[in-house]
């Protein structure tokens, strides 16, 4: 797969899922909605095409220049953000709390799950 064709499918599970998003109304952007379809795809086929992964490299080099704009857009808003520090912060601080609570509870299920049932005994003990 040529780095062309490899961009023509990452902007065509871009186009599907923003088509998805609309077309059923979701809550999720579409680039996500893509995303997934990607994932699937890649998934079904069991590799990634060396064109695909050579032009995801490349975008992904260039990624931090795409945060050039969204921190342009925060600066621009600058004086609500000091207006409403205080339930940014608050909401901020909570999802911390929640993210890390909820990591810590999905990696003690996943560590019960990957441990045999008779070693686990053991390993208390020990």
């Amino acid at each position: 797969m040529n780095l062309i064709p490899a961009l023509i499918a990452l902007f065509a599970c871009q186009l599907a899922g923003t088509a998805l998003q609309i077309l059923f109304a979701l809550p999720v952007p579409g680039a996500v909605i893509g995303m997934l379809l990607l994932f699937v795809a890649l998934l079904v086929r069991r590799n990634i095409p060396a064109g695909l992964q050579l032009t995801s490299l490349t975008l992904l080099r260039y990624l931090p220049l795409l945060f050039v704009p969204a921190g342009v857009g925060v600066m621009q808003q600058f004086g609500l953000l000091k207006r409403e520090w205080l339930p940014i912060t608050a909401s901020l601080i909570g999802s911390i709390i929640i993210t890390i609570a909820f990591t810590g509870l999905v990696m003690q299920f996943c560590l019960r799950r990957s441990r045999p049932a008779d070693n686990d005994e053991g390993r208390r003990r020990g």
